[in-house]
């Protein structure tokens, strides 16, 4: 039955046989009543004081949870507690009173007590001890927990824990007062999840009782609802649907590639991640009630989210962990097993564990400043003199192709002198800072061809190259007039643009809504790929030598040479051929080069080496243009043929076909091979079709995905593509734009370290940036697919460096990357390599298992970067950082990297 919230349900027998004693008792002592008063009253007059913190508390609370204390002589009967808001007025003082005037009805009773009293010190020694453990692990590393809803216990570390018990014996002594509070969890509980079994309504119960018992100073409100419906809410915005946590693997994570995939969609599954609705200070006052649960703090003054609880803590599960606050003593020990009460060998093992990440989150980084020969633009695999020295050769370029030093660094690239954070596009396509790249050897030398002038504190670019001094924009429509079929920005999207310069082209072809991958080598014309980067153009550091480029096969819609200086026709075409591997089916290759208009002999002696091995590869001469008028050049453009019937009545079959164990999409650090790969034919293959015009391509799935495929998250591979094409537009739309404090004008060139499908960079496409979407090497092969919808990026190992300066993005996203990496790699090196490739300002926006994500915090707090945000649930952690100009003073000399 439910009764009043503090009354005591006693035995009928007790009440009887001690009704009688009681009487004579009044009767006999009716006299010394006062006296008897006066003594006791250090018992009762603390419930009427306006300084304890139980009644205090208790004053404070507008919804409260009824509880009925079952006796210890009732086992049969079951404890029940009910939501009564209205009741809490009847359980004023004279409730206490009884409570109190109970103690004197036996010996029985009494003793009842007091075994109870002992039980329940203990108890709270245990809970005191977790706080403080829970209190030194917070510290400065705190990251939004919204399993720890008590969390703000570290504000008061005095406090004891307030429960509901706290008003129900306010009128006992102070022993019995510690006891009453064991029963529910203190701040830093750590609680096992396969032991504590509580159900939704206990979990309300609590969270209601500590929303109001533990407000921070400033009177924040964590919660205006009960846990249940916080709950949904919070799952369905921040964790969406489909977030499945392996409860019994404390990494949340399977260890394999496919099962570590799909945890980090489950982690934010497709459907209404709302994190943020507002901009980031309206929504930090907010995210308590709206999105983080109770105990999550945000320090105000820095907008940086913290975490105060430990690792362990932060792994708690949603339901089994909190006991109900409202929870009466477990008298009737039969009907559950282990209740809200954890085992010793699971308390001993989560406390070793939280020490352990005590001590984890107090490593100190000893991080060094970088000396090399290359300084502030070291590339660490492209800078390795020691490797480039022991070359036996450098006839194909060896010398400018990829030579990662055995250990990757671990220090910090410096910066040039004098940097400033970089003008923003669009302006920055037409100048940026000189000291931000002071080279000044490219204007002497491509000065007159319009590549960059030096025009006082800036280098400014009139939009000229070698082949289009008069403008990139008059070249490109030169181009769409003579090959009508190439249709800028509908049919041809992605292109390459080989021995990009500056990248003025692939600038300017963004104003017909088209992608470029801009390549050029690190080479005599001095920081021409950082030139790029720094405009804001998409490009990076390779070069055609001996090895296949970092892209899968056929995905290129055009590939572009503007007097380019690759040698297409030596060796048999070798280079020609990898051309022919990249492009697909239909695809154009476009040449603009002195061979195709000049008469000197030798241009003469290339054209006609270039007729004879495109022939022979079956490409179609579709268009060779005279002289433009105003550039002065012109533009030669062949086309790969669309099936394999050219293939079989070639006379000679040189260059050879492919073995069909040769796979096409394998490229990295695979040798280049002189021969060709069939055109697929089979109408389900990839490259049997022309891919759908942009901007369609990018939201439909490819039609090489089929049904009977799994998909990278374990659905049918067109439900896969389109569930995280789903999420991560709920993602970006409701967190990232909104939610983090980013400047999204000054965003411009975004990495995306762990790409999938490509669907974050598919929710930006209204945005005015460009996304490098890289594929690692041990993840799912699905970069095709990212390239079939219009999109561009790259495979890459990250234990080794990114091919691209220091300094050439403006946003990282790792989304479950570390975690992976961290198993094979240096994580510290990885995270040097991050802060390489990051500018100052520059934001990190990571989601990982907690504990990486912690581990990833500490490193660049070290680095003293700025914590915007910090958040977690259920294993699961989401960080946002910024990068800092800060540099370390001590030097660390890079003997390999010293030419």
């Amino acid at each position: 039955m439910a009764l009043g919230r503090y009354n005591r349900v006693d035995n009928n027998n007790n009440k009887s046989s001690s009704y009688c004693s009681t009487v004579t008792i009044v009767i006999f002592m009716g006299l010394c009543l006062v006296g008897i008063w006066m003594i006791t009253s250090s018992w009762v007059v603390p419930v009427q004081n306006g300084d304890d913190p139980a009644e205090e508390k208790k004053n404070q609370l507008k919804d409260q949870v009824e509880t009925v204390i079952v006796d210890s002589n009732d086992r049969d009967n079951k404890p029940q507690f009910e939501d009564k808001p209205n009741d809490l007025r009847k359980d004023g003082p004279e409730k206490d009173l009884d409570v109190s005037l109970a103690k004197d009805k036996g010996k029985a009773n009494l003793a009842a007590e007091e075994n109870k009293e002992k039980t329940e010190e203990a108890k709270w020694d245990k809970s005191k001890k977790d706080n403080q453990q829970f209190n030194s692990v917070g510290g400065e590393k705190n990251i939004y927990n919204s399993e720890n809803l008590g969390g703000q216990g570290s504000e008061n570390n005095n406090e004891k824990p307030h429960s509901i018990k706290d008003d129900m014996k306010s009128g006992s002594d102070n022993a019995e007062k510690k006891g009453d509070e064991s029963t529910s969890r203190t701040y830093g509980d750590k609680v096992d999840k396969n032991d504590d079994k509580v159900s939704d309504k206990r979990s309300a119960d609590q969270v209601k009782k500590k929303s109001s018992n533990e407000d921070s100073p400033k009177g924040d409100k964590m919660f205006d609802k009960s846990f249940v419906d916080q709950v949904k809410k919070s799952s369905n915005e921040v964790f969406p649907k489909g977030d499945k946590v392996d409860k019994n693997n404390d990494n949340g994570f399977d260890k394999s590639s496919d099962s570590q995939v799909k945890k980090s969609s489950n982690e934010d599954a497709p459907k209404g991640d709302k994190v943020f609705d507002k901009s980031f200070d309206d929504q930090v006052k907010k995210s308590s009630n709206e999105v983080f649960p109770k105990g999550d703090k945000v320090d105000k003054n820095n907008d940086n989210v913290f975490d105060q609880s430990s690792d362990s803590q932060v792994k708690k599960s949603s339901n089994g962990v909190f006991p109900s606050v409202a929870q009466p003593e477990l008298l009737n020990e039969t009907m559950i097993q282990n209740g809200s009460f954890t085992t010793q060998a699971a308390e001993s093992n989560k406390e070793k564990n939280a020490q352990s990440s005590s001590d984890s989150s107090s490593k100190d980084y000893n991080w060094k400043l970088c000396n090399s020969t290359a300084g502030p633009d070291f590339i660490p695999c492209l800078d390795n003199c020691e490797a480039i020295r022991n070359l036996p050769t450098n006839i194909h370029y060896e010398h400018r192709e990829r030579h990662c030093p055995e250990v990757p660094p671990t220090c910090l690239v410096p910066l040039p002198e004098a940097y400033k954070f970089p003008i923003e596009w669009p302006k920055s396509r037409d100048k940026i800072w000189y000291k931000n790249v002071p080279h000044s050897k490219l204007v002497k030398f491509k000065g007159g061809q319009n590549w960059l002038k030096i025009t006082g504190d800036y280098l400014t670019f009139p939009g000229g190259g070698t082949q289009f001094r008069r403008g990139a924009l008059h070249y490109i429509d030169f181009i769409q007039k003579a090959v009508p079929d190439i249709a800028w920005g509908k049919r041809s999207r992605v292109i390459l643009d080989v021995g990009c310069g500056v990248a003025s082209f692939g600038g300017y072809l963004f104003e017909r809504s088209v992608l470029a991958m801009s390549l050029a080598p690190k080479d005599e014309h001095e920081a021409q790929v950082q030139f790029a980067l720094e405009r804001g153009i998409p490009a990076v550091s390779a070069v055609m030598g001996t090895k296949r480029l970092p892209y899968p096969g056929t995905v290129f819609d055009i590939i572009h040479c503007a007097r380019c200086r690759v040698p297409w026709h030596i060796e048999g075409g070798k280079l020609l051929l990898e051309l022919n591997r990249l492009l697909r089916p239909g695809g154009f290759f476009l040449w603009s080069a002195t061979p195709v208009y000049q008469l000197k002999a030798q241009d003469v002696e290339i054209w006609k080496a270039m007729i004879e091995q495109t022939k022979a590869m079956c490409w179609e001469l579709v268009n060779k243009t005279s002289k433009e008028p105003i550039n002065k050049v012109a533009i030669a453009t062949f086309r790969k043929p669309t099936s394999n019937e050219c293939y079989e009545q070639r006379s000679q079959q040189e260059p050879p076909l492919c073995p069909e164990s040769d796979d096409p999409n394998a490229a990295w650090n695979v040798p280049l091979q002189t021969c060709m790969h069939k055109v697929p034919l089979d109408p389900s293959e990839r490259g049997s079709k022309w891919p759908e015009e942009w901007p369609a391509r990018l939201e439909k799935s490819p039609y090489w995905l089929l049904s009977s495929q799994v998909g990278v998250y374990g659905k049918a591979a067109p439900e896969d593509f389109a569930a995280d094409n789903e999420h991560w537009k709920q993602v970006v739309t409701k967190s990232y734009m909104q939610g983090m404090g980013i400047n999204w004008s000054s965003v411009r060139n975004v990495m995306d370290m762990k790409a999938v499908y490509g669907g974050f960079a598919a929710a930006l496409k209204d945005m005015n940036l460009w996304v490098m979407n890289v594929i690692p090497i041990d993840s799912p092969d699905t970069l095709p697919i990212i390239y079939e919808r219009g999109l561009f990026g790259i495979y890459h190992d990250w234990c080794e460096s990114f091919s691209t300066y220091p300094r050439s993005y403006d946003l990282l996203h790792a989304d479950h990357i570390f975690s992976r990496v961290k198993k094979r790699c240096n994580f510290v090196a990885v995270v040097a390599e991050v802060d390489r490739i990051l500018r100052p300002g520059g934001k990190l926006i990571a989601r990982d298992d907690v504990e990486t994500i912690t581990e990833l915090e500490n490193m660049v707090r070290s680095m003293h970067w700025e914590v915007r945000l910090s958040y977690s649930k259920d294993k699961e952690g989401l960080l946002c950082v910024q990068k800092s100009m800060w540099r370390p003073t001590e030097v660390e000399t890079l003997t390999y990297a010293i030419a």
